[in-house]
């Protein structure tokens, strides 16, 4: 097995307020944010965690939460210095540092720059007010706009702006709104996620009335083609970029890429490469027990070979590029033959699309994207587990 690229992950635990729709690992702050002790923790961990993969270049490093804009400049800066002296960090990495526009003040995106990130991610999910409000968001959309006009003064225009859609009552033309405030914004980089509601989190307690399956495609439809107009391509399904800005750390991840999971509850994926396979790593998840836990990870476990099928589909098929016949074998270990015939059967279905030796989800197949998935199931695992491991890629 050919080692893939490695990224870098960090998380940052803490929000100011738990969105009722999270079902991430984040805390709502009760008490001072322990910056230098948790700052002490990703420190230790990192040079663990970069004793294990030694000169293995680091590609991207994604800064993410919880809310990671509530550290100070100061502390991101740490955090990358401490990556530099333990892992091999790429003179030309991409750095992402997601920010609540809530949460930012004025200038400190000059400072992050300073720091190191090269990319921001912006939480904005609406531009309605009362959209806002019914996802508990603590900013209003005057303050994603300032946050906009603070990223383009500090030099950082190449930033995302996350939004949502078939939201409560939403229609076509208010999603076409959020969008073309969006656009108003002249951001790299669109992420447009269709709102779910899931198990465990404070939503689904009160679960509100959401568009139906096809209100939510038209409205899909219509967005879509309001992004292409703008010169943003889809590349993933929930992605899209002016060409050249696609997100790199993600298209790591969708191409079946190593990454390092640092912070509380933070997840990796390392192959060891031979006939070692492939691991999952896993911090602790409750911030306190983190940082005060020995700088090893929580739990390392191999991924079974009869699942690597469903692991590289899971993250490969989400890309409009989809994948090479060459790419599975190498990044899985595995013969072709292994899915060959599964992947014909989901040809014929019009799910997926061949062109060579490279495969991709169909425009259909991209709609229903879990049909196709879950044909690379293994017997023994259900529609629920495939729900849940969707979540967490």
């Amino acid at each position: 097995m050919i080692l893939p690229p490695l990224s870098l992950y960090v998380h940052f635990p803490w929000c100011v307020a738990k969105c009722p729709y999270c079902d991430f690992n984040s805390h709502a702050l009760r008490d001072a944010l322990p910056e230098s002790q948790y700052l002490e923790a990703l420190e230790r961990d990192l040079a663990f965690q970069g004793a294990q993969v030694g000169a293995r270049r680091i590609l991207s490093v994604f800064l993410g939460g919880g809310t990671p804009s509530l550290f100070s400049a100061d502390a991101i800066a740490r955090v990358l210095a401490a990556a530099r002296r333990h892992l091999s960090i790429a003179a030309d990495a991409e750095v992402t540092l997601e920010a609540n526009p809530g949460t930012v003040e004025r200038g400190r995106f000059a400072e992050y720059r300073a720091a190191g990130v090269n990319r921001v991610s912006l939480g904005g999910q609406s531009f309605d007010a009362r959209q806002l409000q019914a996802l508990g968001r603590i900013h209003s959309p005057l303050e994603t706009q300032r946050a906009a006009a603070e990223l383009h003064a500090a030099g950082l225009a190449n930033f995302n702006i996350d939004l949502m859609y078939a939201l409560p009552g939403q229609d076509a033309a208010a999603a076409l709104s959020d969008i073309e405030q969006a656009l108003a914004l002249a951001p790299a980089h669109l992420s447009h996620y269709q709102l779910t509601i899931e198990a465990g989190t404070a939503l689904a307690a009160n679960p509100p009335a959401l568009p139906s399956d096809d209100g939510a495609a038209q409205i899909l439809e219509a967005c879509q083609r309001r992004l292409c107009g703008a010169h943003f391509v889809r590349y993933e399904v929930s992605a899209y970029a002016r060409a050249g800005f696609e997100c790199q750390h993600n298209l790591n991840y969708w191409r079946f890429g190593d990454y390092l999971g640092v912070g509380a509850g933070a997840h990796g994926k390392i192959s060891l490469g031979m006939d070692a396979g492939i691991v999952r790593t896993v911090q602790w998840r409750e911030p306190r027990r983190y940082m005060s836990a020995a700088p090893v990870v929580q739990t390392r476990s191999r991924i079974a070979t009869r699942d690597l099928p469903f692991e590289f589909m899971l993250n490969a098929l989400r890309l409009v590029e989809g994948f090479e016949m060459e790419s599975f074998e190498a990044r899985t270990g595995l013969p072709w033959h292994t899915v060959a015939d599964t992947v014909g059967r989901l040809v014929r279905r019009g799910l997926v699309e061949a062109n060579g030796e490279r495969y991709r989800a169909t425009a259909h197949g991209l709609s229903f994207l879990n049909d196709a998935l879950l044909a690379f199931l293994p017997e023994r695992a259900t529609t629920t587990e495939l729900s849940a491991m969707s979540t967490a890629s």
